[in-house]
């Protein structure tokens, strides 16, 4: 990529990453990924905000020589120290010897431990603290557990600019154009649908930490947020933020997601039977996804931003389906709310999945409205318990969804 201008003194010094089959080795990117740097150049200093990924070092190195010319890079400032972001710290460290790495008390730590750089090189800042770049103001704001402890953003005053870290970032390699201004229709929506996807992977645990560190950020006039992934926000700033506060309050969409696994196709008669009779109590926009087949990722996305989630597994082992069992303990580990929840398990001489489907939404603050239990296969006998199931299940979106 080139370096390209987001205004007349920040500049675009990111890169993309095609090659990267799962970010964090866990989640895909069908369409890349982008790892954003942001040089900002005052009157009299020069700071490079936030790195790359090592293995893109090479086109950050080239994009900062290019921009800066003699050398004279005074400040990189480090955001977030996940590796992904700061793992070019120590190559520039080298090229530029007269550098200082700027990061509060927590990410020095890290630093350090990460890439060995001598205390000598960081000037360690506090909240609300700020630097004078010679007619621009970097003003640093720490935002903790968004979604690592040692996280902050960085405000530009002047040009009313928020380096705004992984917040607001999203999956997905930036193609030719790095502000949303440039970004047609179909592609934004692409980006958006990411970003979501990004937020339930990555983010979705610290929901009250991203509505701290929103409202700390409310009284900051933003023309641009500049995140570590995804376009530069500008025209479509209010949207990027409506995103964040809805998910960070688990306001979900109304629709129903539903996770299974079968061995033998038992279970997988009693979704059909499940989604029917749902539907014919006026229930739309169902999605199902085989555990054992679907990505975990698209799974925890649609259970995040859904506020409907029905889980079914046969017993196995006397516990849960592997591949749903992972499922379930990545919306633990999440600690999902405000969700309407129904759960159903077969089996076929140990009832066992459901109780413990049953004890983990609890676990989580979200009781199932119903449960249901297939001995061995289904048959007509079932047709009422299903009718049960479906109508208690129905009752209990329709009052959450109707307040």
């Amino acid at each position: 990529m080139n370096i390209e201008k987001i205004t007349d003194n920040i500049l675009y010094a990111g890169v993309n990453d095609r090659t990267t089959a799962r970010f964090e080795a866990m989640w895909p990117l069908p369409y890349g990924i982008s790892y954003n740097s942001y040089i900002v150049k005052g009157k009299s200093k020069c700071a490079l905000i936030d790195t790359v990924d090592i293995k893109e070092c090479r086109s950050l190195t080239e994009h900062v020589s290019a921009a800066v010319p003699g050398g004279c890079l005074d400040f990189l400032v480090v955001n977030h120290t996940e590796p992904d972001h700061s793992g070019s710290i120590p190559v520039l460290a080298e090229i530029y010897p007269q550098m200082q790495i700027i990061c509060n008390k927590i990410s020095a730590e890290q630093i350090k431990g990460f890439y060995h750089i001598d205390e000598s090189r960081l000037l360690v800042i506090k909240d609300s603290d700020a630097i004078d770049l010679g007619g621009l103001t970097l003003r640093f704001v720490t935002a903790p557990m968004v979604h690592w402890p040692e996280t902050m953003v960085t405000y530009c005053e002047e040009e009313q600019a928020l380096f705004s870290g992984d917040a607001f970032g999203c999956y997905g390699a930036l193609n030719g154009n790095i502000i949303d201004d440039g970004i047609d229709a179909a592609d934004m929506k692409a980006y958006f649908s990411e970003m979501r996807r990004y937020y339930a992977n990555i983010v979705a645990k610290y929901g009250k930490f991203v509505q701290a560190a929103m409202k700390k950020a409310s009284g900051l006039a933003i023309k641009y947020v500049c995140s570590t992934h995804g376009p530069v926000w500008h025209s479509r700033i209010a949207e990027v933020l409506d995103v964040y506060d809805r998910m960070s309050r688990w306001q979900s969409d109304e629709g129903i997601t539903l996770v299974f696994s079968t061995m033998y196709g038992n279970t997988s008669e009693l979704v059909d039977r499940i989604c029917t009779a749902l539907s014919r109590r006026g229930l739309k926009n169902i999605r199902v996804h085989n555990a054992a087949t679907a990505e975990l990722s698209d799974m925890i996305t649609d259970c995040v931003c859904k506020d409907t989630v029905i889980v079914g597994s046969p017993t196995y082992s006397g516990d849960v389906f592997p591949p749903v069992d992972a499922l379930v303990k990545a919306l633990e580990i999440r600690e999902i709310k405000e969700k309407t929840v129904g759960v159903f398990g077969s089996y076929t001489w140990a009832n066992s999945a459901l109780g413990k489907l049953t004890d983990a939404f609890t676990r989580m603050g979200c009781d199932p409205a119903a449960t249901l239990a297939m001995k061995q296969a289904y048959s007509s006998a079932m047709d009422a318990d299903v009718e049960a199931f479906a109508g208690t299940l129905a009752e209990a979106i329709n009052q959450r969804r109707n307040g």
